[in-house]
């Protein structure tokens, strides 16, 4: 029975190098075949990556949608901007109200709207307006407490009506055209606010005294008055020379601040 040959005696020979003349070193080895597996790329066991074939479709809707929503944004801007230039046109204030913060009932913003350089004066002005505010209101306390220690009832309606007229009023005649005006550098308003503020100083020295004119001058809060009832009541009395010193002292801001804004007004020109 003939044995099978030994595949690995031909390998040991071939690669002897201690083999004669015919296998030597000299000898040229044979090759062995390369043995290559298969990747089997693309098989059913390979991994895959399942890329969605409506991605590119969905970019394109986004795309689209968001293309509408800003043409839709813009055209409402503009619907907004000609309603707002419609209106100032027409003399409507489209200003948001914003002070005071609890209850606003006006547009005030000296830190945005100012020139930093006439920032001071304008919280001056504003102070003044503040110092008229309180000293109706004032006022109107001091003489509803004479009205019912046994006052006239005229005078109380006076005092009502001076708080309920001059504080919007002081506002609207001499604070806000000097806001405006600051604001915009615009000589008219200076000039109107230069007429109002001189009118509204002249009713605070007035007040101040209270001369027996209208009503015996029991209307407004000045030294006349005040003297006069410490007659009848001590508290009374109290109260009309608080507030004789309250409009003492609104007359000289008041002063203080026509020189600043005059000043301002020459410098601007």
């Amino acid at each position: 029975m003939s044995r099978d040959p030994n595949p690995f005696d031909e390998v040991q020979e071939d690669v002897n190098p201690f083999a004669g003349n015919n296998g030597g070193l000299g000898s040229r080895p044979k090759h062995f075949p390369l043995v290559t597996e298969s990747l089997d790329f693309g098989n059913r066991n390979d991994a895959t990556v399942d890329i969605p074939l409506n991605s590119y479709n969905d970019t394109n809707t986004n795309g689209k949608d968001l293309a509408s929503w800003e043409k839709n944004l813009k055209r409402r801007e503009q619907d907004i901007k000609r309603r707002e230039d419609a209106l100032s046109k027409v003399g409507v204030s489209t200003e948001e109200k914003n002070w005071p913060p609890l209850f606003p009932i006006i547009h005030h913003d000296i830190g945005k709207e100012i020139p930093i350089h006439a920032q001071r004066m304008q919280y001056l002005a504003f102070t003044s307006w503040l110092g008229i505010v309180l000293c109706l209101a004032w006022n109107f306390i001091a003489v509803t407490i004479f009205w019912i220690r046994g006052g006239g009832v005229k005078v109380f309606f006076l005092a009502t009506i001076y708080a309920l007229v001059g504080c919007p009023l002081s506002y609207l005649m001499w604070y806000q055209p000097l806001y405006r005006a600051v604001r915009t550098d615009s000589a008219l308003k200076f000039g109107l606010f230069f007429i109002v503020f001189m009118i509204h100083i002249g009713f605070c020295i007035f007040a101040a005294i209270a001369p027996p004119i209208v009503f015996n001058g029991k209307s407004l809060t000045g030294i006349l008055a005040a003297i006069d009832t410490f007659s009848g009541s001590v508290i009374v009395g109290i109260f009309y020379l608080v507030g004789f010193g309250l409009f003492c002292l609104e007359s000289l801001l008041s002063i203080w601040v026509l020189q600043k804004v005059y000043i301002y007004f020459r410098g601007a020109k």
